[in-house]
């Protein structure tokens, strides 16, 4: 695929670039070396179920969610990154390391179960964020490194103690290179608690957003279009390419879904029986709303789509630019997207100056997930997918396993064992699966159980982890 970029755009974009290069530095945070000193944070009275952690310009625009939170009934706390590193100065390397540290104490002191993170990107040219992200170093053929939120919410590792993910405390967190075995061991890969993020790079986003949250809880259980689901899927891996890739893996899947989704009337777009052929046939039918839609298929930060039946021509589904024609206004679903990338939230127009990057769409402004949540009139209450490559099955040896089953499991833990909260849903799915394939640090990168570390870690909550499925009756 090509992509012509003018010439003047480029030329801007540098200028930019050099521009920005001493802002970048002042916004770097600085790595200092591990301490061996464990000081305990005070954080006061109090007992709440819901923490928010944003900076402090979000703070006015949070407010209604705030107070829409604790007349529902949920105990929320409020607290801005300048006080988080207050509390936490003596502890943690990065400011990634001392919001993790003051997520732990919030849990202990609070009993706090979900934590809603707001920031995304700061800027589209320089490396900086509203609110701190952790980077995986598990590298593959594609990925040097990949975002991970799960970071924040595996607070403990296997013995109990703080999970700092960096062992041998070098900097890098999670690390795992190709045939050799984790240089980080310790990690469980279990969510201790909820967590979920608002990647916002802007006030009118957290505005759109937080709307979008409170008009969600207060019309969905009333609605007629919550208790229906729309599944869009094709031959993700046609077996012209491979005779192991048998029958229409995207609505095989689908299916399986819908089976744990009792009492839930679904739609199918399937490309087998032509109902799927193009982006206009998702778009049609999206704005009449949905509880719940599961796109099974192949993604980029840009781009989702899928094959048609035994074919290696290419579906093109939704893209960033088609998320403005979603007029579903209010009708809100939550949105499970199955391919690689569609969640990957760091990228920016900077990456237009760097071919691979644009030929891997990493470009756009949003990606995917965080499009669909920004569009306002439409789009998403809360969109799940991988930041990352999505290994499935079929990259397995032992062909068992993958992003797919991990997302068949989220349906499993709302419609057989309803889980109410969409961050209760996220973690019982990755808890299930991290103990049907757990994985073992001492395998090398590549194996079967690396992938399944890269699964987990990667499958990442865009939304409110505390959003009452269904809203408030």
């Amino acid at each position: 695929m090509t992509y012509h970029i003018p010439k003047k755009t480029i030329l801007l974009l540098t200028t930019i670039l050099l521009v920005s290069t001493t802002q970048t530095a002042m916004f770097a945070q600085p790595t200092t070396s591990p301490s061996s000193i464990v000081r305990t944070i005070s954080l006061g009275p109090g007992v709440y179920q819901l923490l928010i952690i944003a900076p402090q310009q979000f703070v006015h625009a949070l407010q209604p969610l705030v107070k829409h939170k604790q007349t529902m009934g949920m105990t929320t706390r409020l607290e801005t990154l300048n006080d988080v590193y207050q509390h936490t100065f003596w502890q943690g390397r990065d400011n990634a390391e001392k919001v993790k540290y003051f997520i732990a104490e919030a849990v202990k002191e609070w009993g706090i179960h979900y934590v809603l993170l707001v920031g995304g990107r700061s800027s589209q040219i320089a490396n900086t964020w509203y609110c701190p992200v952790r980077y995986e170093s598990s590298s593959d053929d594609w990925d040097t490194t990949f975002l991970s939120d799960l970071y924040f919410a595996d607070i403990y590792n296997s013995t109990g103690g703080f999970s700092t993910w960096d062992s041998n405390e070098n900097g890098l967190y999670g690390e795992w290179h190709p045939n050799q075995p984790a240089l980080d061991t310790g990690i469980d890969y279990t969510p201790d608690i909820a967590v979920g993020r608002l990647p916002c790079r802007s006030v009118r986003e957290v505005k759109t957003e937080v709307n979008k949250i409170i008009a969600y809880e207060t019309t969905a259980a009333t609605s007629t279009w919550f208790p229906t689901m729309l599944v869009v899927a094709g031959d993700t891996y046609p077996q012209s390419e491979n005779p192991n890739w048998t029958g229409c893996e995207g609505e095989y899947y689908g299916d399986r879904a819908i089976e744990n989704m009792t009492g839930f009337t679904p739609t199918r777009l399937y490309a087998s029986n032509l109902t799927f052929q193009s982006k206009d046939d998702v778009i049609k039918v999206f704005h009449q709303g949905f509880g719940f839609v599961y796109l099974v298929g192949h993604g980029s930060p840009k781009q989702w789509g899928n094959h048609p039946f035994n074919s290696t021509a290419f579906i093109q589904g939704p893209n960033t630019n088609d998320m403005r024609k979603l007029r579903n206004h209010d009708r809100l679903p939550v949105c499970i997207v199955s391919g690689c990338h569609n969640c990957q939230f760091d990228v920016c127009l900077r990456r237009l100056l760097n071919y691979t990057l644009r030929w891997r769409q990493e470009y756009v402004p949003e990606c995917w997930g965080e499009r669909s949540l920004s569009v306002r009139n439409g789009g998403t209450v809360g969109t799940i997918g991988v930041t990352a490559l999505g290994f499935t099955k079929e990259d397995k040896h032992s062909f068992h396993g993958g992003i797919n089953e991990l997302e068949v499991a989220f349906f499993n833990a709302y419609g057989h064992n309803h889980s109410l909260r969409l961050g209760d849903v996220w973690a019982a799915a990755l808890k299930w699966y991290g103990a049907t394939y757990p994985v073992d640090s001492g395998g090398l990168g590549g194996s079967d159980t690396w992938i399944d570390s890269k699964v987990i870690s990667s499958w990442v909550l865009l939304g409110d982890p505390s959003l009452q499925l269904g809203g408030y009756s």
